[in-house]
């Protein structure tokens, strides 16, 4: 019986730390992607950076809002355009990842502002990551 449940406690652990590699290591590669013009986007994510400074004075939640805003618009993108979607493992492992970072900060934000400001940065990198791939994979599809 002990046995069974230190394997299943290992197991989650691994699996826990499978998926958060995971999701580093996607949104680290897409650093290195050519970034698109934010103006031909129409979205907030390209002003996180300067905004997620703590002297920029911009209030967290709101731009937990506007990136919220910018998330529904890509997965409408991503869910009505079958030729935007070719690969649907990354964008679910981050769609899951984009929900437990708004959790994490929803929790984080009284307690912990550091930690919260992280959740918004990986919501943004996420964000970014979705635009990217859309707009490499409008690039090639043929009009």
């Amino acid at each position: 019986m002990l046995a069974s449940v230190l394997i299943i406690g290992f197991s989650l652990i691994l699996l826990v730390y499978w998926f958060r590699y995971t999701c580093i290591l996607l949104l680290r590669n897409s650093g290195t992607e050519k970034q698109l013009p934010a103006a031909d986007l129409r979205l907030d994510f390209a002003r996180f950076q300067d905004a997620l400074n703590p002297a920029s004075g911009a209030s967290l939640e709101s731009l937990r809002r506007a990136l919220d805003r910018d998330y529904e618009v890509l997965s409408y993108l991503l869910e009505h355009a079958p030729s935007l979607n070719r690969n649907p493992f990354e964008r679910h492992v981050l769609a899951f990842d984009y929900r437990l970072m708004r959790i994490w900060y929803c929790v984080a934000r009284a307690t912990a502002p550091a930690q919260a400001n992280g959740a918004i940065e990986e919501m943004a990198s996420i964000v970014r990551f979705l635009a990217q791939r859309i707009g490499r994979e409008a690039a090639h599809t043929p009009a």
